[in-house]
């Protein structure tokens, strides 16, 4: 009998309404389309302000539509217009979960719902981080031969803590120790992020078995059209994908064009366009984004929201992806970038090195000057790299069901 899985989407329907997917979002997604794709029972599990929902392959085909943009989203049901401080597009989100569920319950009703509607032995697939606590934990482990699996993306909340948001250690070492704990397996996407997470894991009083599976690049067609009209097609584009915040290290990035707009090179200076949501960068950082943005002549282009098909579009004619990280679990858009035969010049992460080898550039994320001359170099360069052959969700996704 083919298992029956169970996926948690609690992280996708908190996003609904919140702009482009993330890096997470996207994996989440991955897993949604994929297991929908496949003829083995499917079930959806979803937090919502009053508990969970649980969804059953209809439900999940459905939410899968809403979050790709081809349905839209229900209108507000009563009990989501009583959470007036909640926006519009969440109250829209947790009230079509409402009308999708195949059973709802309370915060400790999870066990019992489980039993009353899923087969023994399923599988709980966790890849978002979100519900990971003792307590969901221990209910959904109390269902009959159930077997947990969690895609820990990354430890950067511990190893770095200088890059996150104050209190974002202390939670996400008690999600890793939750999963330390429950996990049955432990998912990483590259070698690098697993060895990272062992020690961490240790401590938390047991290393749960590990798999390490590449995340997959899909091809995007490329849109043109789509490209903001702010975008100079005569000028060197470079450009840098990514939230804006420390650990993207657009400080450098913002020093650099300060420094081309200050002693310009020989042809026209080139045009950074920043894509990316506005994360807790701080006031400081995004002034100075602002300023550069304000200067006449637009070297500096911000691009929130952007369709794939424009990212397509941009990797398509930039002089190279710039990408000076300061820690990444995997590394997204310079896999997406390589795969388009976009030059890559990033930082120095061993996940980079692991997953693209000598494909990209690589120069300390802290030098500028380095950055600098890699930069202008780039721009007068004519040539462009065979595209890198990416890693495809398929091969993900056999090492990873193929133990789950």
């Amino acid at each position: 009998m083919p298992t029956a899985r169970l996926l948690d989407v609690s992280r996708l329907v908190s996003r609904a309404g919140r702009g482009a997917f993330t890096g997470i979002d996207r994996v989440e997604f991955a897993y949604l389309r994929h297991l929908l794709s496949l003829p083995d029972p499917l079930w959806g599990l979803a937090r919502h302000a009053g508990g969970f929902a649980l969804l059953d392959r209809e439900g999940l085909a459905a939410l899968a539509r809403r979050l790709a943009g081809h349905e839209p989203w229900g209108n507000p049901d009563w009990r989501a217009r009583l959470r007036l401080r909640q926006p519009t597009a969440r109250q829209r989100a947790e009230s079509d979960l409402r009308r999708l569920a195949r059973g709802r319950c309370g915060p400790g009703g999870l066990t019992a719902m489980l039993a009353a509607r899923l087969p023994r032995g399923l599988a709980y697939l966790n890849t978002g981080h979100a519900n990971l606590s003792p307590e969901v934990m221990a209910q959904v482990r109390a269902h009959p031969g159930a077997r947990v699996a969690v895609l820990l993306h990354d430890t950067i909340p511990l190893d770095h803590p200088e890059f996150c948001r104050p209190g974002t250690s202390d939670a996400f070492a008690a999600k890793l120790a939750a999963a330390a704990r429950s996990a049955d397996l432990a998912i990483f996407t590259t070698a690098a992020a697993a060895a990272a997470a062992r020690p961490h894991l240790a401590r938390s009083g047991r290393v749960p078995p590990v798999v390490v599976a590449h995340l997959g690049v899909e091809t995007v067609q490329p849109d043109p059209a789509a490209i903001p009209p702010a975008v100079d097609p005569a000028r060197p584009l470079f450009l840098a994908l990514g939230t804006i915040e420390p650990r993207k290290n657009h400080a450098l990035l913002f020093d650099l064009w300060a420094r081309l707009l200050a002693r310009p090179p020989a042809g026209p200076v080139p045009q950074l366009v920043v894509a990316g949501a506005r994360g807790w960068a701080g006031r400081a950082l995004l002034a100075r984004l602002d300023a550069l943005v304000a200067q006449p002549g637009a070297a500096v282009v911000e691009a929130q929201g952007l369709p794939d098909a424009a990212v397509a579009a941009l990797m398509d004619r930039a002089s190279a992806l710039l990408f000076p990280s300061l820690a990444e679990g995997f590394g997204l858009p310079p896999v997406e970038a390589a795969a388009r035969g976009c030059p890559v010049l990033c930082g120095t992460l061993p996940v980079i090195r692991e997953v693209l080898g000598d494909y990209p550039i690589y120069a300390d994320p802290r030098d500028s000057y380095l950055w600098d001359g890699n930069v202008r170099a780039l721009a007068a360069a004519g040539s462009r790299p065979r595209p890198r052959p990416a890693p495809s969700w398929d091969a993900h996704f056999n090492a990873v069901l193929s133990v789950t």
